[in-house]
C-alpha cells in the first residue's frame, strides 16, 4: 500500500470493521471495504446499505472508541481523520436516555446529546424543560446517598420524559401554562406540574439518608464533580442511562421574571432550600426560623389550588428586589452622570461603636463619631472633632460585608473583612437599632462594589435589609393555634432539630410564619431567595489548592464577584481578589497549575489537591461571562464566548 497510496489512479482498498449498536451486543461487527480516502459520510453509508435495517439513521454517528472521539465531520476522509484498519469503531445515536435529578429530587429519564459539549447538552435539556438562561446550569456526577442494608429494594422513581421531542424554538409556546410539548399526555403534563410547583418535603428518615457536607473540605468535594462544559458526555465516560445532577453552577441569575420562569424560579428556591437543610451554607438560627416559615408558606399555597405565577406591584420591580442584592462585577467606567452623583454624594453621619479584635489596644466596643463618604469609613473621637484629621479612614472597596444580627436580642453589628497587603483586617460595627443598621448595612454593601450612596440601588437596599429584619421580628401576642402539627423536621435543619424539640420549634416557626403569611407564592419564593442571597457564604464554590510557595492544603472559594483564600485550620478568611482587578489567568495544563494575575503586580499561583484545574478554570472564565450578559440582547447567548473563556486548551 506504501507506494499507491499518493497516487491518483489506484488506491488500495482495504476493510474496516464497525459495530452497529442497534444490532444487539451480540451481532458481529460489520465490515465494509474502503479506501483512505473514502469520507467518513461514505462510510457511513456503506455501513447502512450493508446493515440492510430500514430506519432513520440521522442522529447516528461514529464513535472511535481507542480515542474516545466522536467523528462528526463527515466531510473529511479516513485519512485526514487518521483512521486505519485497526480502528475500533463503533455506529450509534448520537441522542440517548440519561436519568437526570433535579434540585427538587425529581428523577427524570429523558433523552440528551451525547456528542456535543456539555454546554450545548444543557441548552437542550434546559429548552425541553422550559429553563431559561440556561447557561447557569450545569451537569455533574451525583454524590451518592448512604446505603443502608435493608434499602436494596427501594428503586427510585423514574418520570419518563424520553418520548418529548427536544424543541428547537427559544421560548416555546405556553397552553395552559404549560409548553405545547409538555400538553400532549396526562403523564407529561403530571411531570410539568412536578417541575413547576415545589414538591412537598420528604420523611425526616429520606432527608437523614441524603449527603451532609461535615466540612467544608467535603464541600470540595461536591464540586470537584461537575462535568467538563468543552467535552461531550460521551467523551466523559458517561455511559446510556447513567445518572446525572443538573444544578444551578454559576451563583448570579440574569433576568428573572416569574411569567416565564416557573420552573426556573422553582427549581432555584429548591436548589436553595436543599442548600439550607443539608448546611451546605450557614445562617443564624433566626435566619433558619424565617426560612421554615416561608417554606411552610410555601408548601401551604403549593397543596392548594393551581398555582400561576404573577408578581405582584410590590415585586413588580423585580430587578430592584433580586438584582440589589445580586453582587455584579463592575467592569463599566464611570459616565460623566455618574461622576457628578459622586461628587455631590450624600454623607452619613452617626455615632457608631466599633471592635477590632485583632487590635490589642481596644478592649471591647468603643463609641465613635463615624462619617461615610465615597467608598470609606472615617471616624473621629466626637462629633466637633470630625472638621479636623480622622483618627483612621478605612476604604471599603473590595471589602466583605456580613450581617452579625440577633433581632430579639437587638443586637445589630455589620462585620467587615477589610483587604489588607497581608490578607484581611477584621471589623466590627455596632448600631444603635433596625433603621442605623440598615443604613449602614446598605452603604457598606455598595462601597464593597466600588459604589457611592448616589447609587440609585442605595435606598432599594436599605428597603431590603429592613424588610427583612421586620420578617425576624416575633410577636408572642399573635395567636398561633398550638394544636397544629407542623412537620418542623423538614423545615430546619438537622442542628436545630436536635437542638430543639418540635412542640418548642413549631410555636417559633408559627410566629415567623405571621409576618410572611400575606405573600404570594411568587413573592414568598423570590423573598427566599433573596434572603438565602443575602447570607454572607451565598454563592462560593470550594476547592482545595495548594498556593505556590505554601507546604499546606488550603481552600479556594470561588464566587460570583472574587475568590478567597480559606485557612483550613481555622476556616478563616485569608485573603480576597476580586475579577474586576484581574489582569489576566493561565493555567499550565502540564504542571497542572492555574496562575492569576491583578492590577498592582498582584499575582498568585496554585495548583489543583481535590478538583480538576479544569474545573477551576471553568469557573472563573464562567463568572466573567456572566457578567458580560446585558439586558439588551437577553435572548441571545454568546456560545463562542463562553468556550473562548472557558475552553482551556482544547478551545483555543
Amino acid at each position: 500500500m506504501g507506494q499507491n497510496s499518493h497516487s491518483p489512479v489506484l488506491m488500495a482498498v482495504w476493510d474496516l470493521s464497525v459495530t452497529v449498536e442497534d444490532l444487539g451486543a451480540d451481532a458481529p461487527p460489520i465490515t465494509v471495504s474502503v479506501t483512505s480516502d473514502l469520507h467518513i459520510g461514505g462510510v457511513i453509508l456503506k455501513l447502512v446499505e450493508k446493515s440492510q435495517v430500514k430506519r432513520d439513521w440521522s442522529d447516528h454517528a461514529l464513535w472511535w472508541e481507542q480515542k474516545q472521539q466522536w467523528l462528526l465531520r463527515t466531510a473529511w476522509t479516513l485519512e485526514k481523520c487518521g483512521i486505519q484498519a485497526d480502528a475500533v469503531l463503533i455506529f450509534m445515536a448520537q441522542h440517548k436516555s440519561l436519568r437526570l435529578g433535579l434540585p427538587n429530587g425529581l428523577t427524570l429519564r429523558l433523552r440528551a446529546c451525547f456528542s456535543g459539549p456539555v454546554f450545548r447538552t444543557v441548552l437542550g435539556i434546559c429548552k425541553m424543560l422550559n429553563i431559561r438562561r440556561p447557561e447557569e446550569l450545569s451537569l455533574l456526577r451525583p454524590v451518592e446517598e448512604k446505603k443502608r442494608k435493608k434499602d436494596k429494594d427501594l428503586s427510585e422513581e423514574l418520570h419518563d420524559l424520553t418520548e418529548v421531542p427536544l424543541t428547537s424554538v427559544s421560548r416555546p409556546c405556553l397552553y395552559n401554562g404549560m409548553p405545547a410539548h409538555f400538553a400532549d399526555s396526562l403523564q407529561t403534563e403530571k411531570v410539568y406540574k412536578m417541575l413547576s410547583v415545589s414538591q412537598p418535603a420528604p420523611a425526616p428518615e429520606a432527608i437523614a439518608k441524603l449527603y451532609r457536607p461535615a466540612s467544608v473540605v467535603d464541600k470540595a468535594h461536591i464540586h470537584s464533580r461537575w462535568l467538563d462544559s468543552s467535552r461531550s458526555l460521551m467523551q466523559q465516560g458517561v455511559q446510556e442511562n447513567d445518572r446525572l445532577w443538573l444544578r444551578f453552577k454559576y451563583y448570579c441569575f440574569h433576568d428573572l421574571e416569574p411569567k416565564y420562569d416557573v420552573v426556573r424560579l422553582t427549581q432555584m428556591y429548591e436548589q436553595a432550600r436543599w442548600a439550607i437543610l443539608l448546611e451546605d451554607i450557614d445562617c443564624t438560627e433566626e435566619e433558619m426560623l424565617l426560612f421554615g416559615a416561608i417554606q411552610y408558606h410555601i408548601n401551604k399555597l403549593s397543596l392548594s389550588e393551581p398555582q400561576t405565577m404573577t408578581s405582584s406591584p410590590a415585586m413588580d420591580d423585580l430587578d430592584s428586589a433580586l438584582q440589589g442584592l445580586e453582587v455584579k462585577l463592575d467592569g463599566a467606567e464611570s459616565s460623566p452622570q455618574d461622576m457628578l452623583e459622586n461628587l455631590t454624594a450624600p454623607e452619613l453621619n452617626d455615632y457608631l461603636k466599633i471592635f477590632r479584635p485583632k487590635r490589642l489596644t481596644l478592649k471591647g466596643y468603643k463609641q465613635y463619631w463615624f462619617k461615610f463618604k465615597d467608598a470609606s469609613i472615617s471616624y473621629y473621637k466626637s462629633k466637633e472633632e470630625s472638621l479636623g484629621e480622622p483618627i483612621q479612614q478605612i476604604n471599603l472597596k473590595g471589602c466583605e460585608a456580613a450581617p452579625d444580627v440577633n433581632v430579639a436580642g437587638q443586637k445589630f453589628c455589620i462585620k467587615l473583612l477589610i483587604p489588607a497587603p497581608e490578607g484581611m483586617n477584621e471589623v466590627y460595627l455596632r448600631c444603635e437599632n433596625e433603621e442605623q443598621y440598615s443604613r449602614w448595612m446598605a452603604a457598606c454593601r455598595l462601597a464593597s462594589k466600588g459604589k457611592s450612596l448616589a447609587d440609585r440601588l442605595f435606598q432599594s437596599e436599605v428597603q431590603s435589609i429592613l424588610s427583612f429584619l421586620a420578617m425576624q421580628q416575633t410577636n408572642p401576642n399573635t395567636h398561633t393555634d398550638d394544636s397544629m402539627s407542623i412537620n418542623t423536621h423538614s423545615l430546619v435543619s438537622p442542628r436545630y432539630s436536635k437542638k430543639y424539640k418540635v412542640k418548642q420549634l413549631t410555636p417559633r416557626i408559627l410566629e415567623a410564619y405571621q409576618n410572611v403569611a400575606q405573600l404570594s407564592l411568587t413573592d414568598a419564593l423570590l423573598r427566599f431567595l433573596q434572603i438565602w442571597q443575602a447570607l454572607p457564604d451565598f454563592g462560593i464554590s470550594f476547592v482545595v489548592v495548594r498556593f505556590k510557595g505554601s507546604r499546606k492544603d488550603e481552600v479556594l472559594g470561588i464566587a460570583p464577584n472574587r475568590l478567597i483564600r480559606i485557612d483550613l485550620g481555622v476556616g478563616d478568611v485569608v485573603k480576597t481578589w476580586r475579577y474586576n482587578n484581574m489582569r489576566q489567568w493561565n493555567v499550565n495544563w502540564d504542571i497542572r497549575q492555574v496562575a492569576i494575575e491583578f492590577d498592582g503586580n498582584v499575582n498568585m499561583a496554585f495548583s489543583c489537591v481535590t478538583a480538576d484545574c479544569k474545573i477551576v478554570h471553568e469557573f472563573i472564565g464562567g463568572y466573567i461571562f456572566m457578567s458580560t450578559r446585558s439586558r439588551e440582547q437577553s435572548d441571545t447567548l454568546n456560545e463562542e464566548l463562553f468556550h473562548k473563556l472557558t475552553g482551556g486548551h482544547e478551545a483555543l
